[in-house]
């Protein structure tokens, strides 16, 4: 860098935009600008710009001068801009171009709504139309069928076969016509559409129709985002909603671009190779590249940039996790040497196919709202935003963590600047909140009957919040197979400091560090980031074909592969100027066992191992290997860095081992000191000591609040802080005091909420193992199963939002393991049931259940229930439509001890759970455990008694009831009778019809399931789901009813039925299909196989939402397997998924439309089909018009090629023939008022459960988190 020109990175974040500049020679520059200030400068980092280069040149440069770039050598950022326009949809008005047959693959996606219990269900779009062209490919070969092989076209290829990218051969069944293209591109022209996205079926191995449109589109003037050009993987779902992200974002960035560009003498020519922006991979890129895909993370990216390259040391080795703390959500991440990406997220509803660095958003930040609710202390989601901001803000704000904060004396009032109050210039109001506190803390002890004081809530509340900041750390880590405690914590952001302490010590962490630029480190991060090209390309490529075989062929031809795309990279950077010996490359291939569906990117290791580092990958993160599978290449991906010329990075380490330590005497001697409020110590004399007053080597003791402009360092008791030229490393003494121990016989409202974050964390890291330990379809994609910890008498503690009908049925099944094996179980043992009479719910659904002890006694017990697609049934599938048995629906299993070799994927989960619990247990003790999953389940019985007596007051005391029938006529009856002195009440089902010579029928346990549910979807907070919610319900069902079967007849088929006794209490009304097929029943026997899957209708409308179309809909909520990665596994072709417009009810809140879906056999299958609905509509509430009925149709190709419909009826099975389909159309949802009436008033009981806003990160964690309530 000349000694005269300066380096300008800049992050423009919501609320402020940060400014980092260097200049050699000369101290570097930092600023802080509010990022909306029209009455001051019109852009933000023209500004920024503008301030740095009067600084640097000492000349006054007046703001309406158009800015001179000689001096500037290269302008770095990070922009919000993208990420605000998805989250507000805000993009640029564009279209969808799709294969035909799929216009409403977005809307519809994977069919399961975002959480289960918000009957109020929300999807958004990020496009206006959709254009379907007349083309289609689809995978010749099926990797499942054991009758299909690629040899079949070896030398005999026609004219309709052609290889794929990936090497699979590719049958094309129709080609676009470019006429029609170009007309139907017209008409959406002359619309005004100037963008577009571009996604086929199969486009990643076979792009050459979406080439040829993109082609005629660009020369129609369309901007055009082709989904096999962004980011060439399996799944059109997930990759048209990348294309779609795109179009829609693109234009936006493009827009600001140009804008900001006006502010320099000679606009975009003038920014040249000068203007680099940070994507979300954590690259930067030519300002020409930078895409609305990849800036949705730019700004905290750059974070995770600063981070790794000023705290990691490659000779230490430590690993980091970072907490960046914002005012509205913390950002959490990990970095152990190479950065970590993931390459499918979901931002505001819309997936994003792209690298991204594996960051976390949580909903705690600083302006995180305080809440007193069901007895337990609740941080957010909600914010209190930067207007009205929090109560100190005086703008009439609520509750958040920075008044806490402030109460306890944690907060520098004094050096805050005077910007807040209605004229925007007091100081913070510590009489508001303090009031606010003392209204609080009346309120929790009237409620509790206890005396706590305000500085004990404010503290049980940061307690609260620094939990909830501390359980995505232990998900992200643990999930992995890292002990959290085994990393060290960067903390930075503007709300950081002030929890680092108190998070490392939940983590067990030892060492924090603090970077000098920590307020602005993701400008400081994009100062030091590397200018990055990434290249991908798909792959069905065999590593490794196991037993010994020579894999010499496979490894050949994937290094030319690889090869020839870091060639392409490479020669990409060459044109930005970068020369050879600046770059390098990075070669991953992202490798799976075959048969499963989670692939992991691993990076070339430096002995060329790839087959020996995905194992050992593999090992780490779920806990074993598969000997005997072949190991696929799914991609193979390059990542070309030309590295910085910033500079370079001092280790923090390396410093502090060459320092003389020494305790700051002089600083502590001359600096204020303030009383602190700390936990166990209350008000404790706290020193106060300004960060530039400390030179490298000098050591602050706790307790102590370290500061500067930007930042507030808080240090609790038992750590120490050592001053370096660039950090502040806070190792722990040792010397913190000892948590007070918990009283066993009262419960403690802050550590009841405590646990229920910890009980809630266990489940969902067990469900995160048991899916990605997974092979089945139906658990890894369609994520059919449910996780939960249970008590020692097997009730409920904490069940993760997984499959609604198995919520309150895995209760019965651990009891019953419980009971029948009382004192004869030992450590190690493993129980595995799937019968009716043992709480299952249908025998495809097996229940693994695991035993942990203390000193010999059971303590708890850990179990997972998952929907295997074949149980040894008369179909495939196992859920046959004329089965009259249970015997003809699989095998059963009423006990039986797991040899731990089966059912690998549960046993993990079930395993991890338990090893969770243990260090619950050495941490707090097993008395206080045990009293916590008690008082934790009482919590929920408080929360559904007061929704009882609610319930009552609404329909006047009167008992409320409900019948409703079942296709073939059999009646569903209940009356609820209320008890409102007491919260309890009887739901009683005499009157339904008798159990049934089908396989109507149902066990009791779905019953309970149901009515938990139920009651849990109409309370409007967030309340923890366990057994408590059913403890002060009773329920009468007469013996040998359709609900409660005699053992012979004891079938069941998963239906939302159970709900229909309580629809009364709003406007909701579904269905439920199972559909499956597989291989021939015929006199041969043949290896086979077997597909199942569940088709979602349309929701109801209800008293303030319409219904939403193409969802499922109260007890399942499972995805549906992509397209591309069916047709890849089976042979079939999906022609058609697309909403059945006009199938809802109308109302003045409409039902939701029903689905279509036809699919076509290219082999002879047997197909099954069970479901309802097709006889009885979805009826309307209250005056609306009941949906449509689902009809399903068989059509027969004949010899002449004619085709023959055939109606199925709801349950029948077909031998179908190569080339016939099978069309199924879903019921629609009831309508909910009658069209046209006027609005009626929203109740608790009509607005039920609601989900919070979106966030802006979801890495791996908010994977973690959508898998278990979308399913």
């Amino acid at each position: 860098m000349s000694s005269s020109q300066v380096r300008i990175a800049i992050d423009r974040g919501g609320t402020f935009t940060d400014v980092h500049c260097s200049q050699a020679g000369k101290p570097d520059i930092v600023l802080k600008l509010l990022s909306v200030d029209p009455s001051n400068y019109p852009d933000t980092p023209t500004e920024g710009i503008r301030r740095v280069l009067e600084v640097s040149s000492g000349h006054n440069i007046p703001k309406s001068a158009k800015l001179k770039l000689d001096q500037v050598e290269s302008i770095r950022m990070g922009t919000t801009v993208a990420t605000n326009a998805l989250l507000e949809r805000k993009g640029a008005r564009c279209a969808l171009v799709t294969t035909e047959g799929y216009r409403d693959v977005l809307r519809i996606g994977q069919q399961a709504r975002p959480n289960i219990f918000d009957l109020s269900i929300q999807k958004l779009s990020s496009y206006e139309k959709v254009v379907e062209v007349g083309e289609r490919v689809t995978i010749a070969t099926s990797t499942e069928d054991p009758e299909s092989s690629a040899s079949d076209f070896d030398g005999t290829l026609d004219a309709s076969i052609v290889r794929g990218l990936t090497g699979d051969f590719i049958r094309v069944l129709k080609k676009p016509d470019p006429q029609t293209v170009r007309t139907q591109l017209q008409s959406l022209y002359d619309e005004g559409f100037r963008s577009i996205a571009i996604a086929f079926v199969h486009s990643y191995t076979y792009p050459a129709h979406e080439t040829m449109v993109a082609d005629i589109a660009r020369e129609f003037g369309f901007s055009v985002s082709v989904s096999s050009e962004l980011q060439p993987m399996i799944k059109i779902v997930s990759r048209a909603n990348s294309a779609t992200a795109d179009a829609y974002l693109s234009p936006v960035t493009r827009a600001y671009i140009e804008t900001f560009a006006r502010g320099f003498d000679g606009g975009l020519d003038a920014l040249g190779n000068k203007l680099l922006f940070m994507q979300s991979g954590g690259g930067l890129c030519n300002w020409k590249n930078f895409s609305g895909l990849r800036a949705v993370l730019s700004g905290p990216a750059g974070g995770v940039i600063g981070y790794s390259k000023t705290c990691y040391d490659a000779n230490d080795a430590t690993p980091l996790v970072s907490v960046d703390m914002g005012g509205t959500s913390t950002d959490v991440s990990r970095y152990s040497g190479h950065l970590e990406h993931v390459f499918e997220t979901t931002t505001a509803q819309v997936i994003i196919q792209a690298p991204q660095l594996d960051i976390n958003t949580v909903a705690a930040g600083g302006g995180s709202r305080l809440f007193w609710e069901n007895g337990m202390f609740v941080v957010g989601p909600e914010s209190a935003g930067a207007h009205p901001g929090p109560a100190c803000y005086r703008k009439g704000g609520p509750l958040a963590v920075t008044d806490a904060n402030l109460l306890l004396g944690r907060l520098l009032p004094e050096h805050f600047p005077k910007i807040f109050g209605p004229n925007e210039d007091e100081p913070l109001d510590m009489n508001v909140t303090r009031k606010l506190f003392e209204e609080l803390t009346e309120k929790i002890n009237v409620d509790k009957n206890i005396e706590m004081t305000s500085e004990e809530v404010a503290s049980g509340f940061l307690r609260v919040a620094n939990e909830a900041m501390s359980r995505p750390i232990r998900t992200l880590t643990e999930a992995r197979g890292y002990e959290s405690a085994n990393h060290n914590l960067v903390i930075f952001g503007g709300a950081g400091g002030q929890h680092g302490t108190a998070i490392a010590t939940l983590l067990g962490i030892s060492r924090i560090l603090v970077a000098r630029f920590s307020s602005i480190l993701s400008a400081y991060g994009m100062a030091l980031a590397d200018v990055v090209v990434e290249k991908q390309e798909p792959s069905s490529s065999i590593l490794d074909s196991r037993h010994g075989a020579d894999n010499t062929v496979a490894y050949a031809s994937l290094h030319t592969r690889a090869e020839a795309l870091i060639q392409r990279a490479r020669d990409s950077l060459a044109a930005q100027g970068f020369s050879q010996s600046q770059v390098t490359a990075e070669l991953s291939y992202n490798c799976r066992f075959q048969g499963t569906s989670t692939a992991l990117m691993v990076r070339e290791p430096e002995d060329g191992d790839f087959v020996g580092n995905f194992v050992k990958q593999h090992d780490q993160l779920f806990g074993f290997t598969l000997q005997d599978r072949v190991i696929f290449v799914d991609d193979v991906r390059v990542r070309a860095v030309a590295k910085s010329t910033g500079t370079e990075q001092q280790s923090p380490y390396e410093e502090l081992e060459r320092c003389t330590l020494k305790e700051a005497t002089g600083v502590l001697g001359n600096c204020t000191r303030k009383k602190v409020y700390f936990d166990g110590l209350g008000w404790t004399d706290t020193a106060v000591v300004p960060l530039e007053d400390l030179s490298p080597g000098d050591q602050i003791p706790a307790p102590a609040i370290i500061y500067d402009n930007t930042q507030t360092i808080l240090m609790e008791p038992g750590y120490i802080a050592t001053a370096t030229s660039k950090h502040i490393i806070i190792d722990r003494t040792g010397l913190s005091l000892a948590e007070p121990a918990l009283d066993y016989n009262h419960v403690d409202p802050i550590q009841l909420s405590v646990f229920g974050h910890r009980f809630m964390g266990i489940a969902e890291q067990m469900g995160t193992i048991l899916r990605q330990t997974s092979i089945s379809t139906n658990i890894n994609e369609r994520l059919d199963y449910s996780c939960a910890l249970f008590s020692p008498e097997g009730l409920l503690v904490a069940n993760a939002p997984h499959i609604p009908c198995h919520l309150g049925a895995m209760s019965s099944a651990v009891r019953f393991q419980a009971e029948l094996h009382k004192g004869r179980l030992q450590e190690g043992d493993v129980l595995v049931s799937n019968h009716p009479d043992a709480g299952g719910s249908h025998l495809p659904d097996i229940t693994v259940i695991t035993p942990a002890f203390h000193n010999g006694n059971v303590v708890f017990w850990t179990a997972s229930r998952a929907h295997h697609a074949d149980i040894g049934g008369i179909r495939a599938g196992s859920m046959p439509p004329f089965s009259k048995t249970i015997e003809q629906e699989g095998a059963q299993i009423l006990s039986f001890k797991l040899n731990i070799s089966d059912l690998k994927a549960q046993v993990s989960a079930n395993y991890r759970g338990a090893t969770l619990i243990r260090t619950l247990i050495e941490e707090f003790s097993l008395e206080v455990v045990q009293f916590y999953m008690t008082a934790i389940q009482n919590t929920a019985e408080a929360a559904v008694r007061e929704l009882l007596r609610f319930v009552d007051k609404k329909f006047g005391g009167k008992p409320l009831e409900a019948t409703d029938y079942m296709d073939d006529g059999e009646e569903l009856r209940l009356k609820i009778n209320i008890d409102p002195k007491r919260g309890e009440a009887v739901f009683d089902f005499t009157g339904t019809s008798p159990q049934s010579y089908s396989n109507l029928n149902a066990p009791t346990a779905i019953g309970y399931s149901a009515i938990i549910y139920v009651l849990r979807s109409l309370i409007p907070t967030a309340i923890p789901l366990n057994h408590g919610c059913l403890a002060p319900i009773k329920v009468i069902i007469p013996p040998r009813t359709i609900l409660s079967p005699g053992p012979v007849l004891r079938l069941w088929r998963v239906t939302s039925r159970r709900l229909s006794g309580v629809r009364s209490l709003w406007g909701i009304s579904g269905h439920f299909l199972t559909f499956g097929y597989g291989g021939n029943s015929g006199s041969s026997v043949t290896k086979g196989f077997g597909y199942y899957e569940t088709i979602a209708g349309g929701s109801g409308g209800g008293s303030n939402w319409d219904g939403q179309s193409g969802i499922h809909v109260h007890m399942t909520n499972t995805c549906i397997g992509d397209a591309e990665q069916i047709e890849r596994k089976y042979p079939v072709i999906v022609r058609e998924f697309s909403i059945r417009t006009g199938s809802g009810g109308a109302g003045r809140h409409p039902g939701g439309d029903g689905c279509v879906r036809e699919i076509e056999f290219t082999r002879d299958l047997d197909v099954a089909i069970l479901s309802e609905r097709r006889a009885i509509p979805p009826y309307g509430m209250r005056g609306g018009l009941p949906g449509e009925r689902g009809r399903n149709f068989w059509l027969r190709k004949e010899a002449d090629g004619s085709v023959t419909k055939i109606a199925l009826g709801g349950k029948n099975e077909c031998p179908m023939k190569a080339g016939d389909r099978i069309r199924i159309e879903t019921p629609g949802g009831g309508g909910y008022g009658a069209p046209g009436s006027a609005e009626e008033d929203a109740t608790q009981l009509y607005g039920a459960y609601t989900t919070g806003v979106p966030s802006r990160a979801n890495g791996s964690l908010a994977q973690m988190q959508e898998a278990a309530n979308t399913n």
